[in-house]
């Protein structure tokens, strides 16, 4: 139901156009930024997009976790700044985490959540806070399931109880299917700041150390074959 038609999706990729620069962007309405989870580059390229974008335009950011109010401090159009996490892999999720600053417009929110419902997406509007609502619940979740890798269980262990239970798939496969290095950039950043006297298990840094970040390497708390997402067992992980 509401599945566009072959017809109708090879006239939308036809309006899709590649650059390897910021050229081509001064006519659109919105920019969505989805570099990696690094602070200092995402406020780079908003500092970037100012300058390129046309001065009524909205820019937005896909990131899962961090500071929009930063972001927008490094233009001169903080009202204008917002947040769009889509939820990954986004041609399936349906929902938008919509991420209001403390500066963004009322005018930029509602045409925000307006293009959430354009693109047939659940927007939903949150608040600015570390990892917002979705990575907040998501967090105590992955953390005692990786405690209870670090107790003996296995992944598939794990992921088969959460599949049993109902859930589409498990936290380790899951991640293995976002790539695990995005959680890793989060992870090394807020190192610094962690709280020691919480438990901590180094489980899945140990796994990214070794290049395994999911299935995008046909590596991660699985091993996939090539041109397969199905997850196999491995043994090296275990």
């Amino acid at each position: 139901k509401g599945r566009l038609s072959q017809k109708d999706m090879d006239a939308r990729m036809a309006l899709i156009q590649g650059g390897l620069g910021y050229d081509g962007i001064d006519d659109a309405d919105i920019v969505v930024e989805a570099v990696f989870e690094e602070l200092d580059v995402k406020k780079k390229v908003f500092a970037t997009l100012d300058r390129a974008a046309r001065p009524d335009a909205i820019l937005a950011s896909n990131t899962s976790t961090l500071d929009i109010d930063q972001m927008a401090g490094a233009t001169s159009r903080p009202g204008q700044v917002i947040g769009t996490h889509f939820f990954s892999p986004a041609n399936v999720m349906r929902l938008l985490e919509i991420v209001r600053g403390k500066a963004t417009s009322k005018e930029t929110i509602a045409t925000t959540m307006d293009l959430a419902r354009r693109i047939r997406k659940v927007g939903v509007l949150v608040g600015n806070c570390d990892g917002f609502v979705g990575n907040r619940m998501l967090a105590p979740y992955l953390r005692e399931a990786e405690f209870l890798v670090e107790e003996g269980a296995t992944p598939q262990q794990v992921d088969k109880v959460i599949y049993d239970f109902g859930m589409p798939m498990g936290p380790f496969a899951m991640g293995d299917m976002a790539g695990l290095d995005v959680g890793w950039r989060i992870r090394k950043g807020k190192e610094a700041t962690r709280n020691r006297r919480l438990r901590y298990s180094p489980i899945a840094d140990r796994i990214c150390e070794r290049g395994r970040f999911g299935q995008k390497t046909g590596a991660g708390w699985y091993r996939y074959e090539k041109g397969s997402r199905a997850p196999q067992p491995d043994p090296e992980i275990e």
